[in-house]
């Protein structure tokens, strides 16, 4: 079986917690909340050293959550070589890589190669490929890059078993919410078509996006996740980014103030487990068959 089944009146939501192995205070917070079915799935990044050991702990929660791989291209270092993107051997900003792709100087093929790296070396620490694929800071759907992340995923799950996630959602759903309605459209501009091209390869999607924040700390989680919960359709997605407060990335994560309340909001939030999509299979059972999702 693919998941619980859906009460009925309401469309369960996919809450996805991003960034696993990006650091050891969030990866301890995306599975506690996983241990107490606060969560749907989580994206991973494979990049960093720290990936081999906390593979093996997720390993423990996939009877509980989908597990997916969080392409990076814009944090630490790339896998392999990647003359254009990062010839130095670090990889760039988001700006940067933004001004690469919107000036075409990002190739296809060296994005493609690195994106296999990256599903490999998931898969061989994990023992399985990923039930689902997107892209730290959404980097998987931007012009230009989303090219050489097709073709790698079309060629490397000739089957089209994986949920690509589409982080662009209907303008009207967005006003809706109302809840970082101006980054959400920048967002959604910037994917315009990438959920058009990944379901024309036969990859399942997302039929709806939310959890776009400002990551304003003075701002009230809380509310930002009753919002991203309204306006919802059958396969609707959440992204979050839950974690404890992690010293070493104190330098190097924008975010780190804000995660503590986003892990504080779903371990609280009353109703959420009972609104939740979760997984059923044993740790070693089949991937996520997202066409009964």
């Amino acid at each position: 079986m693919t998941g619980a089944p859906a009460r009925e009146g309401r469309h369960q939501v996919i809450l996805c917690a991003d960034d696993y192995a990006m650091g050891a205070g969030i990866s301890e917070a995306i599975l506690e909340l996983a241990g107490r079915e606060r969560l749907s799935a989580t994206s991973a990044i494979v990049t960093l050293d720290r990936w081999p050991e906390d593979a093996r702990r997720l390993r423990a929660v996939r009877d509980r959550i989908a597990v997916g791989l969080h392409i990076n291209l814009t944090f630490g270092a790339p896998l392999g070589p990647m003359p254009s993107v990062a010839p130095d051997g670090r990889l760039p900003s988001l700006r940067t890589l933004l001004t690469l792709a919107l000036s075409r100087r990002v190739h296809g093929d060296e994005i493609a190669a690195e994106v296999t790296r990256q599903l490999a070396r998931f898969e061989t620490e994990l023992g399985f490929a990923p039930d689902h694929v997107d892209g730290h800071q959404h980097v998987h759907a931007l012009p230009r890059v989303r090219d050489g992340v097709l073709a790698a995923l079309a060629a490397y799950f000739p089957d089209r078993l994986p949920l690509v996630r589409n982080p662009a959602d209907d303008p009207s759903k967005v006003f809706a919410r109302n809840s970082a309605v101006g980054k959400s459209l920048l967002i959604a501009l910037l994917s315009f078509g990438f959920g058009r091209a990944a379901h024309a390869l036969g990859f399942i999607i997302n039929t709806s996006f939310a959890g776009v924040s400002s990551f304003d700390h003075r701002k009230s989680y809380t509310r930002e996740l009753t919002a991203a919960l309204s306006a919802t359709t059958e396969r609707h997605l959440i992204m979050c980014h839950p974690g404890h407060v992690d010293g070493t990335l104190r330098e190097i994560d924008p975010i780190l103030a804000r995660r503590g309340d986003e892990y504080d909001a779903i371990a609280r939030y009353a109703a959420l487990p009972s609104l939740l999509w979760r997984p059923e299979r044993q740790t070693d059972g089949p991937p996520v068959d997202w066409k009964r999702v």
